[in-house]
């Protein structure tokens, strides 16, 4: 059984080093793009075409789903990406990143990267693997 208060520390902890590790990348996010609008955006990103489906983006944001749907209206209306209906299922959406929002994302996310390295250089790449592990089993723990 657990130890009910190494748990909480151990969260407490967890909680505390990922708010300030987020506040200070944050700052690779301005008028341009912002933090959401980059999520979106490696999620297009990554996809085929660099295209995804609107409930793909969704999916991957921790935000509600009319509230993704806002901000890619936001996204379209700025010219970041293009939305138009997902031929293999009508009531959805498929969404692309314009060369715009690919130039100013790929920007961000070379800057962002760098920003990431340095800050996580704190740990070895023995380390780094092993924080990987242990929020990947906190997360299927949720499951």
């Amino acid at each position: 059984m657990t130890d009910r208060r190494l748990a909480i520390d151990a969260w407490e902890s967890l909680f505390r080093a990922q708010h300030e590790v987020l506040e200070e990348i944050s700052a690779d996010f301005d008028a341009e793009l912002s933090q959401a609008e980059y999520d979106v955006m490696l999620t297009v990103a990554r996809g085929e075409q660099n295209s995804a489906r609107l409930r793909d983006v969704t999916a991957n944001m921790l935000i509600s789903q009319p509230s993704v749907s806002r901000l890619v209206d936001r996204m379209v209306a700025r010219g970041l990406i293009s939305k138009c209906p997902d031929p293999q299922d009508g009531r959805g959406a498929v969404v692309r990143a314009t060369e715009t929002g690919l130039g100013i994302f790929r920007r961000i996310a070379l800057r962002h990267g760098q920003t990431i390295a340095e800050r996580m250089a704190v740990l070895t790449d023995e380390e780094l693997a092993h924080l990987r592990e242990l929020t990947a089993k906190l997360r299927d723990g949720a499951r």
